[in-house]
C-alpha cells in the first residue's frame, strides 16, 4: 500500500576522480539534500533552501518533475536544497536519483538499484545534455561507483578522508563537456587506463595513498583547470598539507582532495587560503564517502 508521506536524504556526490571520466564516482556523507514526498493528483514542486530562487519549480523544467513524469506518478515534491548548485557535487543528480528512490519506495514499485539509476540518468539528460550515470548511481547505491554501460559495480571504503572545495566560480557542465576533445592519443589513453585501474586496487584495499596518486588524468583535467581559476595553487597547497591527491570534482570548479581522516581539516584550510590568495571566496566540505540516498521517515 502507498505511503502517504515520505522524506529522505539523497548525499552529494563526486564524479570521475581524475582517471575515471563518467565511469567513477562516490557519495558524499556531506553536504545533501531532503526530500519529502506527498501523495497528490498533480505533480507539484516547492524548492527551499540554498541556490533554490536560481531553480525553476514548473514539473516540466525542473529535474524532480521530469523524473517524476518518466515514471508517470504524480507526486507534490519539496526539496530542501543543501548541495551548492553548479558545484560539480552532483546538485541535480541529489533530486533525479531522490526522487526515482522516494517514488519507488512510496509506491512499492519494487524497482532495482539498477533500474532506478537508469530513470534518474534520463532525467540528468535533461540537464547535461547526456545521459550519464556517474553521479546519479553513487547517490543511489553509496560508496564508491563504477559505471560501464548498463553494469554498475559498487564497494565501500571505509576511513577515507574527503575535502571539497567549492569555489565562487561559475562552471557550465555543458561548456566543460563541449571543450573536450573526441579522441586521445594511444599514449594517454594507456596512461589514463592505468591510473583507473590503480584506483579500483585503492579503493578495494582502502589504500589512501594509492587512490591519491591514481587521480591524475591526462588532458581532461589539463583543459578543464584553465575554467578554475587558481587550481594548480590550490592542488600544490593542498598535498603540501599532506593530501594524497587532488582532482577536479565531476566538471568543477569544486576540487576534491583525498587524505587522511585527520588531516582534512588542515587541508582545508589550506585550500581555502590558496582561493584566497587569487581572490577567489570558497568553502570546504569536511566529509567522507558514504550511504547512498536514505528514508529518513
Amino acid at each position: 500500500m502507498a505511503k502517504e508521506h515520505l522524506k529522505i536524504r539523497v548525499p552529494a556526490t563526486s564524479a570521475n576522480l581524475g582517471a575515471g571520466f563518467d565511469v567513477f564516482g562516490i557519495a558524499l556523507v556531506t553536504p545533501y539534500d531532503i526530500i519529502e514526498f506527498e501523495k497528490s493528483d498533480s505533480t507539484k514542486i516547492v524548492m527551499l533552501g540554498r541556490d533554490s530562487q536560481f531553480i525553476p519549480t514548473d514539473p516540466q523544467r525542473n529535474i524532480a518533475g521530469i523524473v517524476a513524469s518518466i515514471m508517470k506518478i504524480p507526486v507534490n515534491i519539496t526539496i530542501h536544497r543543501n548541495i551548492p548548485i553548479s558545484s560539480g557535487l552532483g546538485s541535480s543528480a541529489a533530486p533525479a536519483a531522490g526522487v526515482a528512490f522516494g517514488i519507488n519506495e512510496m509506491f512499492e514499485l519494487g524497482l532495482s538499484q539498477n533500474e532506478l539509476v537508469q530513470i534518474a540518468a534520463q532525467g540528468e539528460k535533461a540537464v547535461s545534455g547526456a545521459a550519464h550515470a556517474d553521479n546519479v548511481a553513487p547517490a543511489i547505491y553509496g560508496g564508491f561507483v563504477i559505471v560501464h554501460k548498463d553494469k554498475i559495480i559498487s564497494l565501500y571504503p571505509e576511513n577515507i578522508g574527503i575535502v571539497a572545495v567549492h569555489p565562487e566560480i561559475i562552471v557550465s557542465t555543458r561548456h566543460a563537456r563541449a571543450i573536450l576533445p573526441k579522441q586521445l592519443s594511444l599514449e594517454d589513453i594507456s596512461f589514463n587506463t592505468g591510473n583507473a585501474a590503480s584506483m579500483v586496487v585503492g579503493m578495494m584495499k582502502n589504500d589512501i595513498r594509492l587512490i591519491g596518486e591514481s587521480m591524475v588524468n591526462r588532458v581532461i583535467e589539463d583543459i578543464r583547470s584553465n575554467l578554475i581559476k587558481g587550481y594548480r595553487e590550490v592542488k600544490q597547497s593542498a598535498v603540501q598539507a599532506g593530501a594524497a591527491g587532488v582532482t577536479i570534482s565531476g566538471s568543477g570548479p569544486t576540487l576534491i582532495a583525498v587524505c587522511r581522516m585527520d588531516e582534512r581539516e588542515n587541508i582545508a584550510e589550506a585550500m581555502i587560503q590558496a582561493f584566497s590568495e587569487k581572490q577567489v571566496k570558497s568553502e570546504a566540505f569536511i566529509t567522507t564517502i558514504g550511504k547512498g540516498v536514505s528514508v529518513i521517515e
